[in-house]
């Protein structure tokens, strides 16, 4: 009887050592947001007219990196870069981005964060844009876009690694307008709206739920993560990804934040982001799990509203504050962005970096924290910044490049201070360069963040150095050590320009 009882109360300790363990692996929450940009919040910018104190908190308990990227100037590669480390460009996506009936474009058996965090124990969970296509069980016979609602989605995020999943397709300005929860929609868009042409609350017509309203979409994602928040059980960690769809078009700000910024119905909508995140974290701190928590706050790619078109401008406010051009855009305002990181009980407060991260990035830095190991083919593109967290200096970071993408295609690749752009132009909405403009643009980062001089006639050296790199992690299917990977379909990475440049 004795012995009976020692080994219960051993099973019992075992199990208490296990949810220790257990409960001491942090939780990791990422927020993404919609287009906002590196001028929208008072941290980045001090005239910013939109009052932004819930994100202003996180930069001052945690570090704020001045200069983050997106990996791309727009949605759809951005997420995808995000959630598996790789480059778009590297799948069949070469430019542009997905709609709201588009074919899913993560490959079944791509690694994300999602399902390396899985394999350390953790549950998953995503609320909010997913904007990477979904496996719509289309009608027979029909067109693209004519979708049978009433069946199973076939590829959503629960097929790459979330266990649970609330959101919408793509952006709330493409249809379907209509909630999706792991594989169904929660309600069979009846309805059919039509195209809103407003510059700021523009809306493509087509499929709506009845009761689907696109002014709750933002308030509704953050109130299902702080639910999520809420259930989950003390043992046991888990990783969280919120994509919201602010300050993104249309811009329908809730009734309680309109009038709250000074730069219009835009500058609203970034109060009510920066309210969204403040949910999220309200929610971490009751349940008693923010000290442990890393968080990871940043956005797909600069402010669309910094042209001046938009109005938004004629505030004083600055979406993308100095930088130039927006989102689209190969120059800075297109994909320099917010990127801030709090770990209250590993990272020291009131610090701010000034090396360079990007989204794919995260990847590779969630493997670290969480501890699996990372395939060969996965996080190709991917370099932790735990080391920044941790106030080290990261080996060899001189070294590191980074390739930005703009929705033409357009290619960039920084490393260290330099930044050379293969082609003329933004390769977006800022225009094409003129006939008159060198084959390529090289600017120095370190001095010139707003990109006026163009270095690339006076550094030909710096030019061939940074286009044979480039040609090198193209051609490698990665851009980290380790064996050779594979792109899908061909990679331009050269305009006509700098083709004749180089002499290729």
């Amino acid at each position: 009887m004795r012995s009976v009882r020692r080994i219960l109360r051993l099973f019992v300790v075992l199990i208490l050592a296990n949810s220790v363990n257990a409960a001491t692996k942090p939780n990791v929450v990422v927020i993404l947001a919609d287009d906002l940009g590196y001028g929208d919040l008072t941290c980045y910018n001090s005239e910013s007219k939109a009052p932004t104190p819930n994100l202003d908190s996180l930069a001052e308990e945690g570090i704020r990196f001045t200069d983050g990227h997106s990996n791309a100037a727009v949605c759809t590669p951005t997420r995808y870069g995000l959630l598996t480390g790789r480059y778009c460009w590297r799948t069949h996506k070469k430019r542009g981005v997905l709609m709201g009936y588009s074919a899913a474009l993560i490959a079944p058996e791509r690694e994300t964060i999602a399902t390396l965090a899985k394999k350390s124990g953790y549950s998953t969970a995503c609320f909010g844009k997913w904007h990477l296509g979904l496996g719509w069980a289309h009608l027979e016979g029909g067109k693209k876009n004519e979708v049978d609602f009433t069946k199973e989605i076939q590829d959503s995020p629960v097929d790459h690694g979330f266990d649970h999943y609330y959101g919408i397709s793509a952006s709330l300005d493409m249809p379907p307008y209509t909630w999706i929860e792991n594989r169904r929609v929660v309600e069979l868009p009846t309805e059919t709206i039509e195209k809103v042409n407003d510059l700021l609350t523009y809306q493509r017509g087509g499929a709506k739920a009845l009761r689907f309203d696109p002014m709750e979409g933002l308030p509704t994602i953050a109130e299902k993560a702080a639910e999520y928040i809420k259930a989950q059980p003390q043992e046991k960690p888990f990783l969280l990804y919120v994509p919201f769809p602010s300050p993104h078009k249309p811009v329908l700000p809730s009734k309680r934040f309109q009038g709250s910024s000074e730069a219009g119905i835009y500058g609203d909508y970034v109060v009510e982001t920066d309210w969204a995140v403040g949910h999220i974290i309200k929610a971490l701190k009751k349940k008693g799990i923010y000290e442990n928590t890393l968080i990871i706050f940043t956005s797909d790619n600069g402010s669309f509203a910094s042209n001046e078109k938009y109005g938004v401008t004629e505030y004083g406010h600055q979406p993308n504050g100095k930088l130039r051009g927006e989102k689209t855009d190969i120059w800075e305002g297109g994909h320099r962005v917010p990127f801030i990181v709090v770990w209250p009980s590993v990272v020291k407060g009131e610090q701010i970096y000034n090396g360079t991260v990007a989204t794919t990035d995260i990847m590779a830095t969630v493997a670290e924290v969480l501890g699996p190991s990372l395939a060969d083919s996965a996080g190709v593109d991917s370099w932790s910044f735990l080391p920044a967290l941790k106030g080290e200096q990261a080996e060899g970071i001189e070294q590191r490049t980074w390739v930005h993408h703009s929705i033409s295609g357009l290619f960039a690749i920084r490393q260290g201070k330099w930044k050379l752009i293969m082609g003329k132009g933004a390769g977006g909405r800022g225009g094409r360069g003129s006939k008159s403009d060198p084959s390529g643009q090289l600017y120095d980062m370190e001095n010139d963040i707003a990109e006026k001089n163009n270095l690339f006639t006076q550094y030909p050296e710096v030019v061939k150095t940074l286009s044979d790199e480039l040609e090198k992690l193209v051609e490698n299917g990665r851009s980290t050590p380790g064996p050779k990977q594979f792109n899908t379909g061909e990679t331009h990475y050269l305009s006509k320009e700098m083709k004749s440049y180089l002499g290729k």
